[in-house]
């Protein structure tokens, strides 16, 4: 495995947020936090030789296109896509799994919100606590590669609408106005807002709010819709098996607490 330092570094100076990885997840407290500068890098690359490369979706958002164990198939999903040609040839990449990203500036104009699930199998990652991995680093002795050497464009506007369509309404100016003493049923609210948190955080996160739910009588399948939207309200949301993993774990041990009760 070779060390890319110097790579992290190349990106840093192009004006990207470098994360070093390991094994898809970051090795430093990164949330809310400035890019770290070249000399950071090479000081964090000492310490970690071999670590892979991630870069946050500070200034530019992904496309991520891929195939999901419950059948969504986002290369078909692009392919039946009936504004094929607001996704403008830019960089790319082919995925170690095996799917691809499309990168694409942030316009200034208008804010492109993280959507995951936009389409089946496609996903938009643009938090600017999100981060995708990129070439050349590797996982599982398969590569992160470039497809073409296009620079980032900056899509049409129209792009960042269809990605938005769910986020609609009237602005709101809200206050700071504070209602009083929050509760345990206020953090499950909250949660769905907020997300799970940070990586270190969201399983935690994740089945402290399935079981209050669950606590509250709240139907499985109401519950599993509310997790579900609060995961995708994560920065970095958790992966599909591993979310449903835990919510099952979750079930399971609510229906025992119920002394085998059936849920629904």
């Amino acid at each position: 495995m070779d060390c890319l330092v110097n790579y992290a570094v190349a990106y840093a100076k192009k004006g990207m947020s470098v994360l070093p990885m390991k094994d898809k997840q970051p090795l430093i407290k990164f949330a809310d936090k400035p890019p770290l500068t070249p000399d950071e890098i090479r000081k964090i690359w000492k310490q970690y030789p071999y670590a892979q490369i991630a870069l946050r979706t500070v200034n530019f958002f992904v496309v991520d296109i891929d195939e999901h164990q419950d059948g969504a198939d986002g290369f078909k999903s692009i392919e039946q896509f009936n504004h094929k040609e607001l996704l403008k040839d830019t960089l790319s990449q082919k995925t170690a799994g095996g799917g691809r990203q499309l990168f694409y500036l942030k316009r200034k104009d208008i804010e492109v919100r993280q959507n995951i699930g936009w389409l089946p199998g496609v996903d938009v990652k643009a938090h600017p606590n999100n981060y995708v991995v990129i070439a050349p680093s590797e996982r599982n002795g398969k590569k992160y590669e470039w497809e073409n050497h296009n620079p980032i464009v900056t899509p049409d506007r129209q792009l960042i609408e269809l990605i938005n369509a769910r986020e609609k309404g009237t602005t709101i100016t809200f206050s700071n106005y504070d209602s009083g003493k929050k509760t345990a049923t206020t953090n499950l609210f909250e949660t769905i807002v907020n997300g799970l948190g940070d990586d270190g955080t969201r399983n935690n996160s994740l089945t402290s709010f399935v079981g209050g739910l669950l606590y509250r009588n709240v139907p499985d399948k109401v519950a599993y819709q509310l997790a579900q939207l609060a995961n995708e309200n994560t920065p970095d949301p958790l992966p599909e098996q591993e979310f449903n993993r835990t919510f099952t774990s979750m079930l399971t041990k609510d229906m025992r607490r119920r002394g085998g009760g059936k849920t629904g």
